[in-house]
């Protein structure tokens, strides 16, 4: 399924939640979204911060779904919040014991690799469009293994030749405490981990997104069934 957006340039925020190797979450989340005014989101965040946030945390530049001094009741009013704000989710998830063999070497994750690979799928989730420009824009996050050049060239060559003519690509990491926007990917895929990892209020949490995913996607689900072929 695809997703029309009939506007000149297309942001896409995204962020992830959980860890691709290492003992804790069972699965790894991708979680982004693009919404039909970038700068609205990101005051509609902060005002909600500011009026809604325990005092602690209202003059932080960041504040993450996972933060300490909020509790669940006020992690799921601010999920419906957001909700409320016109954003379309596409977001793709994995079971780290599903993690293909030609993403380890020598018995570790190539996670630069396999993160790119994440990436990659998410972003096709979005296609096709028809916007001029398809920006995507991510937290600033180590990539090892793997340059942010040699990242963006990844996404470049899988991405454009599926895109209109002379449509414009570009990727860029930025650092999420100036960003509400990211933040607001942050909390998206912290609401998404929750449920996939069958925690408090993740269903609820869920159900309160359920109605701004527009496409989700379970990578490598196959994987052991395909092995033993």
């Amino acid at each position: 399924m695809g997703f029309f957006c009939y506007t000149q340039v297309m942001f896409i925020y995204l962020d992830e939640s959980g860890n691709l190797t290492g003992p804790g979450e069972t699965y790894f989340i991708v979680g982004s979204y693009t919404v039909g005014d970038r700068r609205r989101i990101g005051k509609a965040f902060r005002k909600w911060q500011v009026s809604k946030f325990p005092k602690k945390i209202k003059d932080q530049p960041e504040v993450k779904f996972k933060d300490p001094h909020i509790d669940d009741e006020l992690r799921l009013k601010t999920i419906k919040y957001l909700a409320a704000q016109d954003i379309r989710i596409f977001y793709t998830f994995l079971k780290k014991t599903n993690i293909p063999k030609e993403y380890r070497k020598k018995g570790k994750v190539e996670t630069g690799l396999l993160y790119a690979e994440i990436v990659r799928v998410t972003l096709e989730l979005y296609l096709p469009v028809t916007d001029k420009e398809f920006i995507v824009i991510r937290d600033r996050r180590t990539l090892k293994g793997m340059s942010k050049e040699k990242f963006h060239e990844i996404l470049k060559a899988s991405l454009l030749p599926k895109f209109p003519p002379k449509t414009l690509f570009n990727t860029d990491a930025v650092d999420s405490t100036s960003s509400p926007q990211i933040q607001v990917a942050d909390w998206i895929s912290g609401a998404l981990a929750r449920y996939h990892e069958k925690k408090e209020i993740g269903d609820e949490l869920y159900a309160a997104l359920k109605k701004n995913i527009v496409e989700e996607r379970e990578l490598f689900s196959d994987y052991w069934s395909l092995r033993w072929k």
